[in-house]
């Protein structure tokens, strides 16, 4: 039987249009869905957008327009990523979706009854995060993600006994039963569980929310908190509330991909809501970093967000996969700025993987011979590294066999030789570069597809180039 392989991203909040920090995650996630189905294996890749949160409200009154209209409009623009980054995701899930709200509820009244109960509470809460923060969390009284003094909010919440969960949640975490890499992210869950954990508020009241979001199940007066409703997106898509047969196939998921800054989300709370309904456990979380541009954090009031689409446009899809996949560090922080992505377009790509495709192509018109068909092989490094989400590493590895190829070249010099000297070389060249394409399926799908067209003979010719250099 085929494996089966069941990959998310984590939904975005869909105030804004996307920037460039959601489409590390979206290309990582695509990067990863790619390689299994590469590897022959039954995959699902879930993407989405979560529509029910207060920053969506806060954003459309800032607009003046309704909130159904601003999370229509980002939401499809979310969506529109598939195209403009070459995503390959089975389903986009939007939690306004009625199989959403059904499924969300449906989790609620599936958690253990004496796990959720009512009272009233005072707290500090942070509209950024959506999740209320004790004095500890805070770093000068602000919150240390957004920067933001949080808001004092006094009212009567259903709570989640988190607590009782404390014990259990951090022998998962040790022994790996639920694997979170890296080991950076592993450790800082295990911090935050042994502090001790306090049971968690996951309603709001109506008039808190504006109104707007999934309502508690039997309680119209109360908001299911965005949190409980968000993550229950995994489930939702896959019909968990029918034991639909997506759900029977590909459930549990194995990797949950999502930022740094909402591990605890996925880590702490939504296993435990899962264990309370008595759903198998996610598998394995990868935690990314965040993208800075040029130094600073990426922020509208600073006039630094970078839009996706307009890169795209004027660059091109997979020169901006290159540079997420390769430029940022698959497990820490990373920078873009227009200046480097020029350096590294023109180093790696038009100087790089370009001219040796052009070079060998012209060589071979040249000679006129004909090639035969090879097979390739994924390289064992290549796997290696993305087994654990090295994807820096995994393209670092592929360039250098294209240095060896150049060098290769340099040492032999093909325009000196003939016949079957230079039938010779050039089989090795041919062969090694649609290793080289082959091996770069999952990252760059459509320069892999330009170069094995190119290459795979018998009459193998010249065309433009892959990569035009870059002023």
């Amino acid at each position: 039987m085929t494996k089966k392989f069941y990959i998310t991203t984590a939904i975005p909040y869909v105030n804004a249009e996307p920037h460039i920090g959601f489409s590390l995650e979206i290309v990582q996630t695509d990067t990863i869905a790619r390689y299994h189905r590469f590897l022959g294996e039954d995959v699902y890749f879930l993407t989405g957008s979560d529509e029910n949160a207060l920053k969506n409200v806060q954003a459309a009154e800032e607009q003046g327009i309704l909130v159904k209209k601003l999370v229509d409009k980002n939401s499809d623009k979310f969506y529109q990523l598939k195209d403009a980054l070459n995503l390959s995701f089975d389903d986009f899930i939007r939690t306004t979706e009625k199989r959403h709200i059904e499924g969300a509820q449906a989790l609620w009244k599936a958690c253990k009854k004496e796990d959720i109960y009512k009272k009233k509470y005072k707290g500090l809460y942070c509209v950024g995060c959506e999740v209320f923060l004790t004095e500890k969390d805070l770093v000068d009284g602000k919150c240390p993600e957004h920067k933001n003094k949080p808001e004092v909010v006094e009212e009567e919440n259903y709570f989640f006994r988190l607590s009782k969960y404390q014990d259990w949640l951090e022998k998962l975490i040790t022994t790996n039963e639920l694997k979170i890499i890296p080991r950076t992210r592993k450790n800082e869950v295990l911090a935050f569980i042994r502090q001790g954990l306090e049971d968690l508020s996951i309603s709001r009241t109506r008039e808190r929310a504006h109104g707007w979001g999934i309502p508690v199940p039997g309680d119209p007066n109360q908001i299911i908190y965005v949190w409980f409703d968000a993550l229950a997106n995994y489930i939702t898509a896959l019909d968990w509330q029918h034991k639909g047969k997506l759900y029977q196939k590909y459930w549990p998921a194995d990797v949950h991909v999502i930022g740094k800054g909402i591990t605890r989300f996925h880590a702490i709370y939504w296993p435990a809501m899962l264990k309370s309904a008595g759903i198998p456990l996610p598998k394995t979380e990868f935690v990314h970093g965040y993208i800075t541009v040029e130094g600073e954090k990426i922020s509208k009031s600073l006039g630094n967000v970078i839009d996706p689409f307009d890169l795209v446009k004027k660059y091109g899809t997979d020169p901006i996969r290159y540079y997420l996949l390769r430029e940022i560090p698959a497990y820490g922080d990373g920078d873009f700025s227009i200046q480097r992505f020029k350096e590294v377009y023109n180093a790696n790509l038009a100087n790089g993987l370009g001219n040796l495709v052009a070079r060998v192509a012209k060589l071979c018109e040249k000679s006129s011979s004909n090639f035969k068909a090879t097979k390739s092989q994924i390289y064992p490094q290549v796997k290696q590294s993305l087994n654990k989400f090295l994807f820096d590493e995994a393209l670092s590895f592929v360039w250098k066999e294209i240095s060896v190829c150049d060098r290769v070249i340099d040492r032999e010099k093909p325009w000196e030789l003939s016949n079957k000297k230079l039938k010779t070389v050039l089989e090795k060249l041919v062969k090694e570069i649609r290793q080289i394409s082959y091996n770069l399926q999952p990252f760059l799908p459509e320069t892999a597809e330009k170069i094995e067209k190119q290459v795979k003979g018998p009459k193998i010719k010249s065309e433009k180039p892959l990569f035009p250099r870059l002023k």
